[in-house]
């Protein structure tokens, strides 16, 4: 009586409709990401985060509708109030990754307060992530400055010292870029833990949860490895056909959802010439990139495999001087605005999340025959 109709694509819920949701939508065939009515390319030029999180936030149906002006005081207040939890953060992180410490960070968060539980898991990732940083080069942690936008606050946060216009510039097209993108892994387990009402903090902590796995959020760090270890232009051919023989993925190439260029990836590469004025890392990168292209269209001709976002993002953060050990928790600081934005409408919803398996095990009366 098992059904043998239940195939791999399936098992991996491809093409199922969870949710629908004006918050993201993502076209894999046309290489387009849409985030609340903009295209990705639009919404990065010409919002910083705080106007984001907000337009994902009134977007999502929260009640009263948040004004920008409300996001950016209340994310300054959050953050203040996170730096008092540090000192617990950094006593119960000892030897853990700064992901991980930051999935203990958020577990220190309530949903009770005078600021909302989603203002106060935004506001608290980047003080928890720049003290962790801080903490693995045996540093103080910085205080926020309430005042400061969330992006420059972060940046002197982990450094000790102010960004620059640019640096800013840069960080917040990346943050608003990876703010939502439709129903991914970690989305989806926030949005299950939503439906059982267990709050919005316990929600972020499980989508960090997903997020913290090498096949959702972990590429960007491996991006870079594969930098290192082709090390000059004389190696680049030679590497990349011997990793193809031997079956190697090529980090920051190939999509689960695009089948043509990543549109992200197109935001971070100008991003990245705001930083860099064409320096050698970024040349090499993008030398790399060219030569990879085409060793995967020789190899795969019918497969297409383009330029996905974990790509500039490495060479991006890298730039910023965000430590390697950090870009996972990074992506988490600026997916927690879209997460915590599905986990307002899944509330509104009001349904638990319930799918169906289908049962492929032997059956008592066939052991019995």
């Amino acid at each position: 009586m098992s059904n043998t109709q239940f195939s791999a694509t399936a098992s991996g819920l491809d093409n199922v409709v969870a949710a629908e949701t004006p918050l993201s939508h993502v076209d894999g065939e046309a290489g387009r990401l849409i985030i609340a009515g903009h295209d990705v390319e639009e919404l990065a030029s010409s919002h910083d985060f705080e106007s984001a999180v907000a337009l994902l936030w009134r977007t999502a149906g929260l009640d009263p509708a948040p004004s920008e002006a409300d996001v950016r005081r209340d994310l300054g207040r959050a953050r203040a109030e996170a730096f008092g939890l540090v000192p617990a953060l950094l006593a119960a992180t000892a030897g853990l990754s700064v992901t991980e410490g930051l999935r203990t960070g958020f577990s220190l968060l309530s949903d009770e307060g005078t600021l909302s539980p989603q203002i106060r898991a935004v506001g608290a990732a980047p003080v928890f992530v720049a003290a962790l940083c801080r903490r693995e080069e045996g540093k103080e942690a910085v205080a926020p400055e309430a005042g400061a936008g969330h992006a420059a606050d972060f940046l002197r946060m982990l450094r000790g010292r102010p960004a620059s216009e640019a640096e800013v510039t840069a960080l917040n097209a990346y943050l608003v870029t990876v703010t939502d993108h439709g129903m991914n892994a970690s989305t989806f387990t926030a949005r299950v833990i939503a439906s059982t009402r267990a709050g919005m903090i316990s929600a972020i902590v499980g989508a960090l949860c997903a997020l913290k796995g090498p096949l959702h959020g972990g590429a960007p760090g491996p991006v870079l490895d594969m930098l290192d270890d082709i090390g000059t232009r004389e190696n680049i051919d030679a590497w990349l056909v011997r990793e193809i023989a031997k079956g190697e993925r090529l980090m920051g190439f190939g999509h689960r959802v695009y089948k043509v260029r990543d549109p992200r990836a197109d935001v971070f590469n100008k991003a990245v010439m705001l930083l860099t004025n064409g320096n050698e890392r970024v040349r090499f990168a993008r030398d790399v990139e060219r030569a990879a292209l085409a060793a995967l269209k020789a190899a795969k001709p019918n497969q297409r495999l383009d330029t996905n976002m974990e790509y500039y993002t490495a060479v991006l953060l890298e730039a910023l001087g965000i430590p390697r050990s950090a870009v996972t928790a990074v992506f988490g600081m600026a997916r927690v605005a879209g997460w915590s934005a599905h986990v307002i409408e899944q509330e509104r919803v009001g349904r638990l999340i319930r799918p169906q398996s289908r049962y492929i095990g032997t059956w008592p009366d066939d052991r019995a025959a």
